[in-house]
């Protein structure tokens, strides 16, 4: 990990090629909260292909409005949902239909790294 913020949203955890975020129990995530996202990106991923990782351990919303913003980091070339919960396996179909990038559910974080890596292998 080369750093991390605690935001009102919750933690975000940055890597060489991806930014891991976990949000707080019970927020709802909206449209403003993405302007912290694209500071970290400004500081980090400016010109450098990254992959968004939502690790969803707790419980709360997300106004999907979001993803249409999120899609307009030219640097972002994918974003993986990673949660045991199979509720959140259907919430990710809908929630890819506002997001125009790779976007896919894992059960496991192994599986979401192995899919970064193949994401961003494509792009070099």
């Amino acid at each position: 990990m080369i750093t991390s913020y605690k935001t009102n949203f919750g933690l975000a955890e940055i890597y060489e090629d991806y930014i891991k975020v976990i949000i707080n129990e019970g927020i709802t995530v909206s449209p403003n909260d993405n302007n912290t996202l694209l500071e970290m990106v400004e500081n980090h991923f400016q010109n450098k292909a990254f992959v968004y990782i939502s690790h969803r351990i707790n419980s709360y919303s997300i106004d999907p409005t979001v993803y249409l913003e999120t899609a307009k980091i030219k640097s972002l070339v994918g974003l993986a949902v990673v949660s045991e919960d199979p509720r959140q396996e259907k919430q990710t179909l809908v929630e890819k239909t506002f997001f125009d990038k790779e976007f896919r559910h894992f059960n496991d974080m192994e599986s979401a790294l192995a899919w970064k890596e193949e994401l961003l292998s494509k792009r070099s």
